[in-house]
């Protein structure tokens, strides 16, 4: 066998081998998922009224109002 065929068979074995990991990792990404949305929502929490506070000053300042 040449180099490049010994290097395609492995790696298609290893794709094979990942393909057969991947079917169970479906709660993983889910969990992961929730959590980023949690986080997100979390942040907005806390900086969004400071966020609000800063955008309404940068407008009246622009504006003049």
């Amino acid at each position: 066998m040449t180099r490049i065929t010994r290097w395609w068979h492995a790696l298609a074995d290893g794709a094979d081998a990942l393909a057969d990991d991947e079917s169970g990792d479906v709660p993983g990404w889910v969990l992961v998922t929730l959590m980023t949305a949690g986080l997100v929502v979390l942040i907005w929490a806390v900086a969004g009224p400071a966020l609000t506070g800063l955008f309404e000053q940068a407008i009246s300042r622009v504006s003049g109002i």
